[in-house]
């Protein structure tokens, strides 16, 4: 069998990209909006085509994506920050309140809100996924905007927008 198979391009002219970035941790979550900028440059973004917020720390990420996601202006919304784990239940809290509302705000606004936050339990540990391209996930998740992006569109044309979900602003 072979079954018919669905990819998004990696090509990012043309669309329109919120970075959401937490300040919380900064001299590393720079790192991965650094990461984050350089995918989006490198596969055909332009500046106009790319907006940043910038939230206190990581608990205030779900609401601010689901903001920019709501806003009609983006086709993508991309999260980024860090969550360190201390001597306190803390961290629990804050990495897991943020996946969920991450999650959350793509289900209910129907833009892809990409996951682009590091839980580390060292510094070290999150200084090795703040890196080079390839073990930098601002990158990565820019990466995966990109190409979700573009599988969304192209699933738009195919399939048409069914019930609740949300044409994504610039077509095909």
């Amino acid at each position: 069998m072979e079954p018919r198979v669905h990819i998004g391009e990696k090509e990012a002219s043309g669309v329109r990209f919120a970075i959401v970035v937490s300040q919380w941790n900064e001299f590393l979550t720079s790192r991965l909006f650094d990461g984050a900028i350089d995918a989006l440059e490198s596969h055909g973004a332009t500046e106009s085509g790319v907006e940043v917020f910038k939230v206190p720390g990581a608990f205030e990420l779900p609401l601010a994506c689901l903001k920019a996601a709501e806003s009609g202006r983006f086709d993508a919304v991309i999260a980024l920050g860090l969550v360190l784990r201390g001597e306190t239940p803390h961290f629990d809290f804050v990495a897991g309140e943020a996946a969920r509302g991450i999650t959350e705000a793509s289900l209910r606004s129907g833009i892809p809100v990409l996951f682009g936050v590091i839980t580390a339990d060292t510094v070290g540990q999150a200084v090795d996924r703040c890196g080079s391209k390839s073990a930098n996930k601002g990158y990565e998740a820019a990466m995966a905007a990109i190409e979700i992006v573009d599988l969304y569109r192209k699933m738009e044309v195919e399939q048409g927008v069914k019930g609740k979900e949300k044409k994504l602003s610039h077509g095909v």
